[in-house]
């Protein structure tokens, strides 16, 4: 299951974002990703989650993204949770070409077995309507 968390810079999205994080591995019987831009979140989350900081991968765009997810996919099977702070700072093409992405991250997510959590700093209606049943705002 893909679930993009959307709202303008400000909102509370990344508070939300801890607090899933921190629930999912409170109840996950595998691994949870916090995958971020920055170190901001190191002691935010619990430790029992690996948070990634994508500027040390030189991880920029949706393409480098998405490879850089599956890869997490595909090495470690027990992944049940990937979220993904900053989405646009990582992938500054923003809306364009973020519905693709999305429907990518779908099939990953499905084959996969993991959920995957998007945050994304930009109002709903500004989003293609193509991902909106996907989309929770804050």
């Amino acid at each position: 299951m893909v679930t993009l968390i959307i709202g303008k810079k400000g909102s509370g999205k990344t508070k939300k974002l801890i607090q899933l994080a921190n629930e999912a591995v409170a109840k996950s019987s595998g691994n949870v990703v916090v995958v971020e831009k920055g170190a901001k979140l190191t002691y935010d989350v619990t430790h029992k989650a690996r948070l990634i900081d994508t500027e040390i991968y030189g991880i920029h765009g949706y393409t480098m993204l998405l490879g850089f997810l599956s890869g997490i996919c595909a090495g470690n099977y027990d992944v049940t949770d990937i979220f993904v702070d900053s989405t646009f700072k990582i992938c500054p093409e923003a809306t364009e070409g973020i519905e693709d992405f999305v429907k990518k991250l779908h099939d990953l997510s499905e084959e996969s077995e993991a959920n995957i959590t998007l945050l994304i700093s930009s109002a709903e209606t500004d989003l293609p309507a193509g991902i909106k049943a996907v989309c929770e705002e804050i």
